[in-house]
């Protein structure tokens, strides 16, 4: 196509960019002005998708990492047929599939994008999938120049450069003006070309606004001979196109007022409004085949006669998944170099081709886990629990994705022992449980383990599997059924006074303290809370309903805030039940399991001490009815 025609066509990208931020009354258009030449040309010469079937296996893959262009994606796809132009106008308006930023709403999103720094990672798990599916699709992010601030976003390309993926595509659009202020380096391009050489990519810089340009940009990116991933540095100036707008701080966004408006339109001249895209065609196949196709049966063979005696659940965790790998080979594992603690290692050895080393940086390893699944795959991201927190952004970016991820965090709570504080997973059941839809399950012995990971398998969405360091003894025996949404009852009588809840290494110190009470001559019951989320609301009311006293002792290797306390009171909160939560409150120290349940107030001796103050008061509490209902008595005898 002559030079002339894409910049006709690069006009009417800008007008509907303009046109439906001012409608809207909000959005970023000068974010979307600087990117505008280089995805016209993308989209004119280069991308190939069938948009009749998003899911198709061939098409190429388009990521915005700077997600506030959002207009700009839309506007692309609208002008190749995807959606209607008038829809533009709803940009940002409730019950809109034109969000402010991309989400799973708008069909032809990847991946909800808008925390900055996260989607190269994102892209570099489809290039990894596409890879290893030997799909000839590519894999195309617009990245902004203000993110490549994020450490993520470097994470994202050591590891596209260590897998080799020459199937992933970046286009840094350098337009120097973050937010507030210039970018780190502003129109220093070379600063960019310098770093991502230095990770391993091939590298070109190009004036973003130069058709001729772009077009040999992407040329050498398509015909790349290396192994390396590619690169596009491209400068560019923020709200190209329009005088007043151009290059200028303090329009980040801002939509542009009716007179700006008719001020922009007038500068971009007569517009073509009949121009479009005729998207490049991908070779036919079928969709991406959907996790559940594959169904995991609820039963695996029974644990190992060493694990019927004690085992980690972190190692059977490890046996189970690989497992589950020989069953479904949609199943990959990832982790951050601790496969040797998270036990993953053992499904690597069973699936190498399947297991995917994203070394120490949990952010990028969330990211890939993100876009692995919006191919098909089913991922477990396994490493510390503790060292989960600091992916929070990504997986709280991956629920509004809607992706399919399993994350499993080892060496959770004080019961780690001797390496301390920094390495105790204890905000874990918080961080997963106030996500929207997940679940989070904490089995205590092998045979739990072992029954409720393929269940995971099997939902659809964000799950948390928190495994143990310790070795415990088996609980339960090889025909128990588990359920999300479902508890054990382990210990019960028909006069329990009250009930004991636990979950993970805590069921074993609430059955410790169930024996020593039973010596003095209280009953209780003891259930094991595995599912922490979704609770089992009605086996707790059941447990009300036939104790003595309505209370339940929680109990867990969890900070007290935001554990499985917080979840069980929430579901009793209009029982008129009493929950007194037993949990860890201060920082621990390192010390031997048993002296750290006790110091945190979690063990045995704590557990039975509870229950025996909140007997007793109960029973200080009746006896001082009972002496002021025999006094109301005697009163009235002598009247």
């Amino acid at each position: 196509m002559p030079i002339q025609e894409l910049k006709k066509k690069a006009a009417l990208v800008r007008k509907l960019c303009l046109t439906s931020t001012s409608e809207a009354g909000s959005g970023h258009p000068t974010s979307c002005l600087s990117a505008t030449d280089l995805t016209t040309v993308l989209f004119e010469k280069y991308f190939s998708y069938d948009l009749k079937n998003p899911h198709n296996l061939n098409n190429d893959r388009l990521i915005f990492s700077k997600g506030h262009a959002a207009p700009l994606l839309y506007t692309l796809f609208a002008l190749s047929g995807g959606l209607p132009i008038e829809e533009l106008n709803t940009l940002r308006k409730f019950g809109s599939r034109l969000e402010g930023h991309p989400t799973h709403f708008f069909p032809f999103a990847e991946a909800a994008t808008g925390s900055l720094g996260q989607g190269l990672s994102i892209g570099a798990g489809i290039a990894l999938s596409g890879k290893k599916d030997k799909r000839i699709f590519k894999t195309y992010v617009i990245l902004g120049d203000g993110e490549l601030a994020e450490g993520s976003a470097w994470e994202a390309a050591n590891f596209a450069s260590y897998y080799s993926l020459k199937n992933l595509i970046a286009i840094v659009d350098v337009n120097r003006l973050g937010q507030s202020q210039e970018t780190m380096f502003g129109h220093k391009v070379k600063q960019y070309v310098d770093r991502f050489s230095a990770f391993g990519w091939e590298v070109k810089e190009i004036d973003g606004h130069n058709l001729e340009e772009i077009i040999k940009a992407f040329d050498l990116a398509l015909n790349n001979k290396s192994e390396k991933p590619f690169v596009i540095i491209a400068k560019t100036k923020k709200g190209k196109g329009i005088s007043f707008l151009e290059d200028k701080d303090g329009w980040h966004g801002k939509p542009l007022n009716k007179e700006d408006l008719e001020k922009a339109l007038k500068e971009l001249g007569k517009v073509d409004d009949k121009l479009r895209f005729v998207l490049k065609s991908p070779p036919v196949t079928s969709s991406i085949a959907p996790a559940l196709q594959t169904k995991i049966p609820r039963l695996l063979s029974s644990v190992s006669k060493e694990q019927s005696q004690e085992a980690a659940t972190r190692e059977v965790y490890g046996q189970v998944l690989a497992k589950l790998g020989d069953i479904n080979p949609l199943i990959y594992s990832l982790d951050g170099d601790t496969k040797n603690s998270t036990y993953s290692e053992i499904f690597k050895n069973a699936h190498p081709d399947r297991f995917i080393e994203c070394f120490i940086a949990e952010q990028n390893m969330a990211g890939v886990a993100v876009g692995l699944s919006r191919t098909g795959k089913i991922p477990f991201v396994s490493t510390f629990a503790a060292f989960l927190t600091r992916a929070f952004d990504q997986i709280r970016m991956a629920v509004i994705s809607k992706s399919n991820i399993k994350f499993v965090g080892s060496h959770a709570g004080v019961s780690i022992g001797e390496d301390g504080a920094s390495q105790m997973g204890l905000e874990d059941f918080a961080m997963f449980g106030v996500l929207p839809e997940s679940v989070v399950i904490h089995p205590c012995d092998a045979i739990s383990t072992t029954k409720l990971l393929p269940l995971l398998v099997n939902h659809v969405g964000i799950s948390y599997f928190r495994t143990l360091r310790p070795k415990t003894r088996v609980v339960y025996k090889s025909n128990d059924e588990f359920n999300i949404g479902g508890s054990k009852t382990l210990r019960s009588s028909e006069n329990d006074i009250l009930t004991v809840a636990a979950c993970g290494i805590t069921v074993f110190e609430a059955l410790k303290a169930y024996e020593e009470l039973k010596k003095g001559g209280i009953n209780i019951k003891v259930i094991d809370c595995y599912s922490i989320k979704p609770i089992d609301k009605k086996t707790l009311l059941k447990c009300l309903a036939e104790t003595e006293i309505k209370t339940i002792v929680t109990v867990e290797d969890h900070f007290e805030h935001g554990g499985m306390g917080d979840f069980v009171l929430s579901a009793l909160s209009n029982s008129g039940a009493k929950v007194e939560k037993l949990a860890v409150a201060q920082i621990s120290r390192s010390g031997k399991k048993d002296e750290l349940l006790a110091y945190a107030g979690i063990d045995a001796k704590h557990i039975a001490e509870k229950v025996k103050k909140i007997v007793n008061e109960v029973k200080r509490t009746q006896n001082q009815i009972s002496d002021k209902q025999n006094n109301v008595s005697k009163i009235v005898e002598e009247l």
